[in-house]
């Protein structure tokens, strides 16, 4: 089995910055496109970054120039670096991703990290 586990969350007052981390772990053949998600109480679930397995990136206009998606396919890694973090980027974080495993590519996700932005 596949599991993703986020880490790095927590109280940061705005302005500041926090870097996200998501481990695979498992019989993992290869790491296709993997994203970060995230998820206000009362808000939908909203994508904001994607990167592939060469590297390209996307960004939702609400963080673009702010974080940064990446990722270290060796450690089975996938990174979201926030800087100038606003209030209104306070949400549960969480990775996702296609991920092959067993010979199939199924699509895996995270129990996500808490990010509160607060002075």
């Amino acid at each position: 089995q596949v599991q993703l586990v986020e880490s790095g969350g927590g109280l940061v007052q705005p302005g500041g910055s926090l870097r996200l981390s998501c481990a695979a772990s498992g019989s993992i053949s290869s790491m296709y496109t993997m994203y970060w998600y995230r998820q206000a109480p009362g808000k939908k679930r909203e994508l904001i970054a994607s990167i592939s397995d060469g590297g390209k990136t996307h960004y939702a206009d609400s963080v673009k120039g702010r974080f940064t998606i990446s990722r270290d396919n060796a450690k089975r890694m996938v990174y979201l670096q926030m800087d100038n973090l606003k209030p209104e980027d306070a949400a549960v974080y969480s990775c996702d991703g296609n991920i092959g495993w067993n010979g199939v590519v199924h699509n895996y996700w995270g129990q996500g990290t808490q990010v509160t932005v607060s002075s």
